[in-house]
């Protein structure tokens, strides 16, 4: 339950709409050909004024190009948005040769592109265009034309100062460009672990919402199948004693009843007044967590104990999948054992689940409930789990926050070995829109239905399976 549910998601990759490079690219051409205008027209310095807009148009009639032939909501692929950062680097780098290199003040547009790629595409692109940018502004600080300037008047910097402005220019990029792309990814990860959750809760929702399927199936048979039963019972009456074709129609009679029976059942299961199903007491929860987990060579045992009437809540998906999920975990890391508890008070409910793995790893143990960590410092010598996303503790520690409850992870303390995660609600948040007042559940086993059962005491009623 842990990553298994979600180590079949394809993950989105990451794609930049042309219509956001195009849009960029406009506002480049708007700049470069205002500082071209003020530079050359309204400053009057000579420069190569021609060959300078020659490149501002060459972009302009780029973006007309890629907006006629493509729609401008379609999502370009890694190695199409690099060749067009790319472009966008030689464009900018022309521009800089023929206006002074390095010496001019807008060289540092040159990391423009490398920063939209570390927001949207790999590490390996970034990577790329990170070296393609530098070895232009290497090339820039040798080769180039003079800076436009006063007429008359000849400004060159030293060359120690324009050793330092590529020096700074290639630091900042690779700061920038990392600082970047690691902001980004964390908000890749944390929107593709968060959709992920969204897939399980829905797919557990789905799973609740059967009982109302069931009793729609109920209403709609019900009325074929009682014809069925009224017809099989009036030709009972029309065969004689000792007729073979008697006791066809007694199977088919005594069937047909046995149907009414099970879709009776099946309408009370989403029966707003059966609080069987509404309603389920914290021992039932827990039994409903553990019991797909018997029989996995681990001995998982249970009890619980409090001051005052059991916590009952209402049936809820999340809660069941995020404590699930973390027993689960622990049964991964188990070398024999998992403890799962329950205690209470007037005011908190805590289930608390203990193993004697390895626990949790010490580097990473503050980074625990993020997306794509994996939290333990090695799998159970007795099973190999495989690998997963590492989304099993971020999906738990979601689902269960979003229904009120705060987690804590922590390892035992020595000498003991293993991992404690306890989960802790309001009782008050637990037990809303349970009716509380109105005590009437049944025992998981089904078997009986008790009215305002005796609290259990403040004793512990352990089960153990092997």
């Amino acid at each position: 339950m842990s990553d298994q549910p979600t180590s079949n998601i394809i993950l989105p990759h990451r794609r930049l709409k042309l219509d956001t490079l195009v849009r960029l690219r406009w506002l480049a051409v708007g700049g470069q050909t205002a500082a071209l205008l003020v530079v050359h027209v309204g400053l009057g310095y000579p420069m190569p004024a021609g060959q300078g807009f020659a490149l501002v148009a060459l972009s302009a009639w780029l973006n007309i190009f890629l907006k006629v032939r493509w729609p401008s909501a379609m999502r370009l692929s890694e190695r199409a948005a690099t060749l067009q950062l790319a472009y966008d680097i030689l464009q900018m780098s022309g521009l800089l040769f023929l206006t002074g290199g390095l010496g001019n003040p807008f060289a540092f547009l040159l990391m423009a592109p490398v920063m939209v790629s570390a927001t949207g595409l790999s590490a390996r692109y970034t990577f790329i265009l990170g070296i393609l940018a530098t070895v232009c502004a290497s090339l820039l600080a040798v080769f180039h034309l003079p800076l436009p300037w006063a007429v008359g008047d000849d400004f060159s910097l030293p060359v120690v100062y324009s050793v330092g402005i590529w020096i700074a220019l290639v630091s900042t990029l690779g700061f920038m460009a990392i600082y970047a792309f690691r902001v980004a990814e964390e908000a890749r990860q944390m929107a593709d672990a968060l959709a992920a959750t969204e897939l399980v809760l829905a797919r557990e929702q789905h799973l609740n919402a059967l009982d109302g399927l069931a009793t729609a199936a109920a209403h709609e048979l019900g009325t074929p199948l009682a014809t069925i039963y009224l017809a099989a019972k009036e030709l009972a009456d029309e065969f004689e004693d000792g007729d073979p074709r008697a006791e066809d129609l007694a199977l088919i009679h005594s069937q047909a009843e046995r149907c009414r029976s099970i879709l009776r059942q099946l309408t009370s299961l989403s029966s707003e007044a059966d609080r069987t199903y509404q309603r389920m007491p914290v021992t039932q929860l827990m039994e409903d967590v553990i019991d797909p987990h018997r029989g996995t060579g681990v001995a998982i045992h249970s009890d619980w104990s409090g001051s005052g009437s059991e916590p009952v809540g209402t049936r809820n998906a999340a809660i069941r999948y995020g404590l699930g999920n973390l027993v689960e975990n622990a049964i991964d890391f188990a070398r024999s054992r998992v403890d799962v508890t329950a205690s209470w008070d007037p005011t908190t409910l805590s289930i608390s689940i203990r193993d004697d793995g390895p626990g949790f790893s010490v580097d990473i143990l503050g980074k625990i409930g993020d997306p794509y960590v994996s939290v333990r410092s090695g799998k159970s010598p007795q099973r190999d789990t495989g690998g997963g996303l590492g989304l099993g503790i971020f999906i738990a520690k979601t689902l269960l926050e979003r229904t009120g409850a705060k987690l804590s992870l922590e390892n035992l303390a020595p000498p003991q070995t293993g991992a404690h995660i306890r989960v802790s609600w309001p009782r008050q948040v637990f037990e809303q829109d349970a009716g509380v007042d109105e005590t009437s559940f049944s025992a998981h086993n089904g078997t009986r239905t008790e009215k305002n059962p005796t609290p259990p005491d403040s004793s512990s009623r352990t089960q153990v399976e092997t």
